[in-house]
């Protein structure tokens, strides 16, 4: 065989075809398409229902907000509907009971699930029965749960007004008296929500190096300086996102007045902003002034997390 007939190589390349892409990579983009198509499926069923259930609702919000009927007509009603709200009396002692409100849930509901877990964390035996013990409030649906405190607070049988009698105190209209109102609905929240947060708080507690604490009782250091000097600054990341969660929460409180004192409660002193919301909408059809109301509160809480956020941001750059 002369050199001029000489086999070619057996991995030379076939030439390709002229015009369209590769089998290969056809074959690959096939290949790929039918490993993510159920992803992508499920991904964007995701994505409808969330735009269906939030993303819809608020813009709905928002457009109400500037609307009104008039002889069964949806007119342009411009600033008229936080004109209406800002002139009812109801709308200021409305913030005034929810930014009460929300001061005293976060003297109970932020630092006593922080204690709670410190204290959980202490424990070396039957930490997994304490744990589920103190989590089976948040397990109960929220209705039974407020029943059980609207029992707890009666004033001829319930339970508080006894125990007061039997340590000589005097009995108390809990939910009757605008003194101790807000403060039985705040109580009755922080015992029904405080389990998932004492949880979270013990899953940080138990990641914090143990050498800490040793370090600071060599130091000298007692109980109360370790959970200052060791404690706090550990988990600090963790009670600032909390914090930011339970404002935001507390300022939406609506179940716990709802049920307790029938929303409004004695002399209006448990009216909250999400049930000045339900007043506008449902009792009196007024449906523009309570998303006027209700974007009031956005805009609020919104403010609120950016502000949040953006000071948390330069605490940690500095």
């Amino acid at each position: 065989m002369s050199a001029l007939t000489a086999p070619k190589s057996p991995t030379a390349p076939r030439p390709r075809p002229a015009g369209g892409p590769p089998q290969d990579g056809r074959a690959a983009f096939a290949r790929a398409f039918r490993r993510n198509v159920s992803a992508h499926g499920f991904l964007i069923g995701a994505v409808v229902c969330f735009g269906f259930f939030s993303w819809y609702p608020m813009v709905r919000e928002f457009l109400l907000a500037f609307q009104k009927n008039e002889d069964g007509r949806t007119v342009w009603a411009g600033w008229d509907n936080l004109r209406y709200i800002a002139n009812d009396p109801a709308f200021w002692q409305a913030w005034r009971n929810t930014l009460l409100f929300t001061g005293l849930a976060l003297l109970l509901g932020f630092v006593v699930p922080f204690l709670v877990a410190i204290l959980l964390n202490e424990l070396r035996h039957a930490q997994g029965y304490l744990r589920l013990l103190v989590y089976l409030p948040v397990m109960l649906p929220p209705v039974a749960s407020v029943l059980l405190f609207k029992y707890l607070y009666d004033p001829g049988y319930g339970l508080f007004n006894a125990l007061f009698g039997a340590v000589g105190l005097p009995e108390q209209q809990w939910l009757q008296s605008t003194d101790t109102a807000m403060l039985s609905v705040v109580i009755a929240a922080t015992w029904m929500n405080m389990g998932g947060a004492t949880l979270i708080y013990l899953a940080a507690l138990q990641g914090i190096p143990g050498e800490l604490y040793e370090a600071a009782e060599l130091d000298g250091a007692g109980l109360w300086r370790k959970i200052w000097h060791v404690t706090v600054p550990q988990t600090r990341l963790i009670l600032s996102l909390m914090l930011l969660l339970q404002i935001i929460a507390t300022m939406q409180v609506f179940t716990e007045p709802f049920l307790l004192t029938g929303g409004a409660g004695p002399e209006g002193s448990t009216t909250t902003v999400v049930y000045l919301i339900y007043q506008y909408a449902f009792n009196f059809n007024n449906y523009g002034a309570a998303a006027a109301l209700g974007l009031v509160l956005l805009v609020l809480l919104a403010g609120f997390s950016a502000a949040y956020v953006r000071l948390s941001r330069a605490g940690d750059e500095g």
